[in-house]
């Protein structure tokens, strides 16, 4: 298994898809929309399995804002980035899953938690990203790399 596989994503386009995200889950807690949690699963959903350099965020981006306005290019890994949209994907279907099968009030603190990890994402600090690197690494998560 490769653990790193680097892609270039144009930088603004990478930071829109991450705050838009933060964004459309802070709205769906304050407005209590169910259906643009379903929107941010989707998006989830389309961005692990296209990649990242495919991802609905970010090629909406780069096919309009980035057309006007040039951005660098970031380099990311492409196995860490589709983990961390699978874990967001998990995440997204685990607050659904509380919201229309077990309650409401569960299901929004579910979200608060999902919109803080998001935001936390957001500016610079991807945990679901950092949990990849850190378990195919042989930097940190000492305990796992003694038990392989």
């Amino acid at each position: 298994m490769k653990k790193y596989k680097p892609v270039s994503v144009p930088k603004a386009a990478f930071a829109f898809c991450r705050y838009s995200i933060a964004v459309l889950i802070w709205l769906s807690l304050i407005f209590h929309l169910k259906i643009i949690l379903i929107f941010v699963l989707t998006i989830f959903v389309l961005s692990a399995i296209l990649k990242v350099q495919k991802s609905p965020m970010v090629l909406f981006y780069s096919y309009t804002i980035n057309k006007i306005i040039k951005s660098s290019d970031e380099i990311l890994n492409e196995h860490a980035m589709r983990f961390a949209h699978i874990m967001g994907s998990i995440f997204s279907v685990i607050c659904l899953f509380l919201l229309y099968f077990v309650s409401d009030q569960v299901g929004w603190v579910a979200v608060f938690i999902f919109a803080l990890l998001k935001s936390i994402s957001a500016f610079g600090f991807c945990p679901a990203s950092k949990l990849y690197e850190c378990a195919t690494n042989d930097s940190c998560c000492v305990f796992i790399k003694k038990h392989d």
